[in-house]
């Protein structure tokens, strides 16, 4: 189970990634680049990531972050009250104003490492990160339902 809020993880992987003697380089990798996922049920398999970029003579790791802003759950509140319009009681909604008392925490957090053309990477979510995914996931599909009520001349 992983803590609500990833700040304590992110102070612990940096002194991790500089007691090894590696530069860390704030950047996400994005699915667009061809990756390879690294997976470990371990809580503090995290370290054994930054031991194999070591080993693989990396000589820095990146890391991102996602904190959650009030602003990002005002556009997803008012994205799906656009779509739901006129029944603005919707379960979405309320999903969305429980992830409120999240504000300013860190949700998210990734590790990479680059090697022969490929980025490992290392990825932690909160709980309330991925519902926060999700909801983010819901609005964008019904955005892309179209309902046309006109009546067709014919």
């Amino acid at each position: 189970m992983h803590p609500d809020n990833l700040i304590s993880l992110k102070d612990d992987m940096v002194a991790f990634i500089a007691g090894h003697g590696m530069l860390r380089m704030n950047g996400y990798v994005s699915d667009e680049v061809p990756t390879v996922l690294f997976e470990e049920e371990n809580p503090d398999g995290w370290k054994d990531f930054v031991e194999l970029a070591k080993a693989a003579g990396a000589p820095f790791v990146t890391m991102s972050e996602a904190v959650l802003e009030k602003s990002d759950i005002a556009m997803i509140i008012e994205q799906i009250r656009d779509q739901v319009y006129p029944d603005d009681e919707s379960p979405e909604i309320d999903d969305a104003e429980r992830l409120l008392r999240h504000v300013g925490k860190i949700g998210y957090l990734q590790l990479g490492f680059a090697h022969q053309g490929i980025m490992f990477l290392f990825e932690v979510a909160t709980d309330w990160y991925d519902s926060f995914q999700d909801l983010m996931e819901t609005v964008t599909d019904l955005g892309g339902i179209v309902v046309d009520d006109r009546e067709k001349d014919e």
